[in-house]
């Protein structure tokens, strides 16, 4: 078994050590696994002869708790873990989480809000001296000024906030590697501005070579049209062959983006993802009941990074970047026959995908001498003419895995564009995944099925998802196969109004479908659609959109997604008669809600009449 990097000073005795060079305080309990960002800084900045501790949710109220590893010899790495830890802590509604699924026993109240600005706030109070890191989805996404959507406002840059002096953003191998070895050499932290995939803060106008300027911090708090045009700026300076540095000028600061780090290749992932991770939470959380995010991931394997799907209210192009980086077959392979060591392993691997599993090439040959294209996406709103569409690469990879001994399925969970796949002229690795790679049921996600919806998420139309789902079910006809799709779908996303919502609702009648669950929009930093939340803006033309921000209209689009629910009916009755819909009322086969009121001698409202039914078998049980 490998060992756990040290999160104690016991630990850094065993090794001899009496000084880190680096210490991750992290917002995560420790996971030494692949898939948490912590582990994989850590064993990278090890790999390569530097000596690092962890401080896992530290106790952000003691001072003592920062000081437990002592003082490290270069930096501080601060993240707030593998989510940020507002969406950790607050559903849509503003609502606070009960549970924390990378906390000791999923329990919430390890960490604070704002973890990231939290921890270097009391790092730099402690260690003014020892230079600040930030890594991780909540500092990258916070790197110039956002909207905030918890207190309702722009915040600045979170470097400036948090009082750090760098932020790595993106997934940040190569970049921690650069800055430590600048450390190690003894260059200061405010010298190490030439690092792609770095941002830092200057008072030198200079010292940015040929930048963009971005509009000044209080014009965009002042403009939301500034906000939209300085939104944009960053989303077309994405790719680190053709993406340019930027500015964003404070009263007493430049905060500057270095363009992004370049694409890591199939050898530099693999060495990655073969560092010796135990691949298991810490034994300090055993008594807890150990740390539930691991079970999802522990038998599933990431196969690639980053995104050409670009949906606007993803935030990939902002973190993993628009170009598809893959770890070859043998690297797979490898880590696959570590899970079936594993005494928990019962055949059965997870997932094998990434952000979206069918991606594992690049979108096209153009992107890797010149880098993706600023002004259009590679799949919408139709795929480009020169996307390479085919997925021979990802069937060879699963018939290989499948085949290996003790491997008894290999599932696909991870998302899966439907359209992509359905692009494919060859049908072969469509019917192989009905086969051999599905459990009853396929997620996806079509979000929505208006077109004035999905033209603002950026997603395609819905003819090519009618297609995929016709091509599906025909597929598992032909094999015998009883298998369904689960469609994701989005509420109150900009640009829907009540009118678009009822359009929803009808579908979802017309294929007699009723979602478990519906998602509400999320207005997260460092996406277009919370662009356009903020500010009713539609950045690509600056034209007007329309944003259902009203807590009751949002709660009128849910409801009209689960219509049939009994308690969404007073919900479903004023959204259809506020979208003039009343058609839709009535005992049609058409119709989405009975009338209210009494019918056919004396029945009452479809509501009222589960509600007398309930109150009734209470006084029957009390009777009894």
């Amino acid at each position: 078994m490998n060992d756990f990097l040290p999160v104690s000073r016991e630990d850094m005795q065993k090794r001899g050590w009496e000084q880190l060079d680096f210490i991750i305080v992290s917002g995560d309990a420790y996971v030494d696994h692949p898939s948490f960002g912590t582990a994989v800084i850590g064993r990278v900045l090890e790999s390569r002869g530097f000596k690092v501790g962890i401080i896992p949710q530290p106790d952000w109220k003691n001072k003592d708790s920062y000081k437990k590893l002592g003082k490290p010899k270069l930096a501080f790495l601060v993240t707030s873990g593998n989510i940020d830890s507002m969406v950790n802590h607050y559903t849509t509604a503003k609502k606070t989480r009960k549970d924390d699924l990378y906390s000791p026993g999923g329990k919430s109240g390890f960490r604070p809000d704002r973890a990231t600005m939290v921890y270097s706030r009391k790092l730099k109070e402690l260690y003014s001296d020892v230079p600040i890191i930030l890594g991780g989805i909540e500092a990258s996404l916070r790197r110039f000024a956002h909207f905030d959507y918890w207190s309702s406002k722009v915040r600045r840059s979170i470097l400036l906030d948090a009082k750090a002096d760098i932020i790595v953003y993106g997934m940040g191998e190569r970049q921690i590697i650069e800055i430590a070895e600048a450390l190690d050499s003894g260059l200061p932290i405010g010298e190490i501005t030439f690092i792609k995939g770095t941002v830092y803060k200057t008072k030198d106008k200079q010292r940015p070579y040929e930048p963009l300027w971005l509009p000044h911090y209080d014009e965009i708090i002042a403009s939301k049209k500034k906000y939209a045009q300085s939104f944009m700026i960053q989303y077309t300076n994405m790719d680190s062959i053709n993406g340019k540095p930027l500015v964003e000028p404070y009263n007493n600061y430049w905060v500057v983006q270095n363009p992004p780090s370049d694409s890591m290749s199939n050898i530099e992932l693999d060495d990655v993802y073969a560092l010796p991770y135990t691949r298991s939470y810490h034994p300090m959380y055993e008594k807890a009941g150990g740390i539930p995010a691991i079970k999802e991931v522990k038998h599933s394997i990431i196969s690639n990074r980053g995104c050409f799907g670009s949906c606007n209210f993803c935030a990939l192009t902002f973190h993993q970047g628009r170009k598809v980086q893959s770890r070859s077959h043998a690297s797979i392979i490898r880590e696959t026959e570590e899970i079936t060591k594993d005494p928990e392993f019962k055949g059965y691997i997870h997932d094998v995908g990434g952000p979206t599993a069918n991606f594992r090439h690049s979108a096209c040959k153009k992107q890797e001498k010149h880098g993706v294209c600023p002004d259009k996406q590679c799949m919408f709103p139709e795929p480009c003419s020169q996307l390479i569409v085919e997925h021979r690469d990802y069937l060879e990879l699963l018939r290989k895995m499948r085949n290996m001994p003790g491997i008894k399925k290999v599932f696909i969970r991870s998302g899966l564009r439907y359209d992509y796949l359905i692009y494919d002229k060859d049908d072969t690795f469509f019917k192989e995944l009905c086969e051999h790679h599905i459990s009853g049921q396929l997620k996806i996600a079509p979000e929505h099925v208006s077109p004035k919806v999905l033209e603002k998420m950026g997603k395609p139309g819905r003819k090519v998802y009618d297609r995929f789902v016709n091509k599906y079910h025909k597929i598992n006809r032909d094999l015998g196969k009883n298998q369904f799709l689960v469609p994701y779908l989005m509420s109150s996303h900009p640009g829907s109004t009540l009118k678009e919502a009822v359009e929803l609702a009808e579908y979802l009648r017309d294929i007699g479908y009723t979602p478990e669950q519906v998602q509400d929009f999320y207005p997260t930093p460092g996406t277009m659609s919370t662009c356009m939340f903020y500010t009713g803006i539609d950045p690509r033309n600056m034209s007007e959109v329309y944003i259902p921000s009203d807590p009751h209209e949002k709660a009128m689009q849910r409801a009209l997604i689960q219509y049939k629910k009994p308690q969404n009916y007073r919900l479903v009755k004023e959204a259809l008669l506020k979208a003039g819909r009343n058609d839709l009322i009535g005992f049609g086969k058409n119709c989405l809600i009975k009338p209210e009121g009494d019918q056919k001698g004396g029945k009452k409202a479809y509501g009222d009449q589960r509600k007398k039914r309930q109150t009734g078998k209470k006084k029957t049980n009390k009777r009894r």
